[in-house]
């Protein structure tokens, strides 16, 4: 097996390549919502890391094949190239995520207040990947008010994905018995 080329030059001039070939600005708008993307998957990686729960690290794992496939979405540009039919979102995809903030939650206290990331390493982690998961969510609006079109469950799935990082958060020092950090509105004053 001959072994890849990781530097090709291609980029060298301030353009990438999309999914078919197609070449665009590395300031694109496309190329920021799925670059975020990679980047909250390398964070989640952190975050796993960190997690020692089976069905949270099994839950995380899909989240980080899942997020693969919405980066290969956004990567191609479908007046240009057709879609491959792993690069989409299922609603199966998003009722797995919606099972697991639901069973996560389930275990968790009411909130009754606002709840500050951290409590513990892993807690901290999962809300810098829920402010990256945000902000990803930020980038592919973006992208559509360049007037790409981009599926419905995409959406979906990455506002899904920040409540499943949020209750992650929680989870984390809750179960680990660590004191939530609940907002104060005098400690700031």
């Amino acid at each position: 097996m001959k072994k890849s080329i990781i530097y090709t030059g291609g980029g060298d001039k301030g353009t990438t390549a999309l999914v078919g070939g197609f070449r665009v600005p590395k300031t694109h708008p496309r190329l920021e919502a799925y670059g975020t993307i990679d980047e909250l998957n390398s964070h989640i990686g952190l975050l796993m890391a960190d997690v020692d729960d089976p069905e949270t690290l099994d839950t995380l794992r899909f989240v980080q094949h899942k997020l693969f496939t919405v980066g290969s979405y956004l990567a191609t540009d479908p007046t240009k190239t057709d879609f491959r039919i792993e690069s989409r979102v299922t609603p199966e995809a998003i009722q797995r995520i919606e099972s697991a903030i639901d069973r996560i939650d389930g275990q968790l206290p009411r909130l009754n207040a606002f709840v500050l990331p951290g409590g513990n390493r892993a807690s901290a982690q999962a809300h810098v990947c829920r402010t990256v998961c945000r902000r990803a969510e930020r980038c592919i609006y973006r992208l559509t008010e360049t007037g790409a079109e981009v599926e419905e469950p995409v959406l979906i799935f990455m506002n899904r994905l920040s409540d499943l990082l949020f209750v992650i958060g929680r989870n984390e020092c809750v179960r680990r018995g660590d004191d939530e950090i609940i907002w104060d509105s005098k400690e700031g004053a």
